[in-house]
């Protein structure tokens, strides 16, 4: 610079637990944008964060599936809101990992906030979809409410999309899960600035975890860790979804596999697939009839 001061480089960290850890392992690689030039240094996360990220995703579960529907929706346009606040930055951050220009880059950015504000709307709505009242013949109440499956693991998108990253955590956390995200293992930088976002919105340490580094390398221990309920495979290869669905099968974990759209278009509808992806569906009977002295029901 022309009056001698040097630039402030930042320093990307991991998102675990509601904090800002720098890797176990004190490793990190080089991140390059599409035309090879120097971003940042990543932190190269080893399977220690990756258990580390599910021990605090588990603590965190309790709260944020106890807290309603309309809170959780609350937080969500939280996240909306400081994304939004903080979309320059991010545009440029989308713009050197996508290799796109700034226009094209402000439109996924925008694309992304609305995602957040989409799924925060269906919050206190997609219990009303997917349970109800079941017709049963007796003397009887039969009712369906979905339940949150537990801690997700979620393989983002490698095709540098910030706006897949958005699609495959928001659903996730709408409906009560939480998440250990291992970011694009090319284009890392927007989904670890995300975490800073996360962190200044409202929502619990925890909820989200962000790893960075080798997709294959935190993708197995996650895939066979037996606290982890399911795990969304859009970021893995063929090859690699196999071996995670074999190492899933251990302690019978939900399993999202790659969706067309997955491959294709972010910014299509993106509909409720993924809001129901990880829910459990608990059924409870209850007799009807008249009231005993002491109130119940026979």
């Amino acid at each position: 610079m022309s009056d001698g001061r040097l630039s402030v480089f930042k320093t990307y960290k991991l998102y675990v637990g509601g904090k800002f850890p720098r890797s176990e392992s004190g490793r990190v690689y080089e991140v390059t944008d599409s035309k090879g030039k120097w971003l940042a240094n990543a932190p190269q996360s080893s399977r220690k964060d990756a258990r580390d990220a599910v021990v605090a995703a588990r603590k965190a579960f309790g709260g944020w599936s106890g807290a309603t529907a309309y809170n959780r929706g609350q937080i969500l346009y939280r996240v909306a809101e400081m994304l939004e606040g903080r979309r320059e930055q991010f545009v440029r951050e989308v713009a050197d990992a996508e290799g796109l220009s700034k226009s094209k880059a402000a439109a996924v950015v925008d694309a992304a906030v609305d995602r957040w504000v989409w799924y925060a709307g269906w919050t206190d709505k997609i219990g009303q979809i997917v349970g109800g009242a079941n017709p049963v013949a007796g003397p009887f109440f039969n009712l369906s409410t979905p339940e949150p499956t537990g801690v997700v693991a979620v393989l983002a998108p490698q095709e540098s999309s910030f706006l897949g990253l958005v699609s495959v955590i928001a659903p996730v956390i709408a409906t009560g899960n939480t998440a250990v995200v291992v970011a694009s293992a090319g284009a890392p930088l927007p989904a670890l600035s995300l975490g800073e976002v996360l962190a200044t919105s409202d929502l619990p340490g925890g909820v989200v975890n962000i790893l960075s580094g080798s997709t294959a390398e935190l993708a197995a221990p996650l895939a066979s860790h037996q606290d982890v309920n399911a795990i969304d495979l859009t970021g893995a290869d063929a090859g690699l979804a196999k071996e995670l669905e074999i190492a899933a099968a251990d302690n019978l974990k939900r399993v999202l596999r790659p969706q067309a759209v997955d491959t294709a278009d972010w910014s299509a509808d993106p509909g409720t697939l993924r809001l129901t992806a990880f829910l459990e569906t608990k059924t409870v009977w209850h007799p009807t009839g008249a009231l005993g002295a002491s109130g119940s029901s026979y």
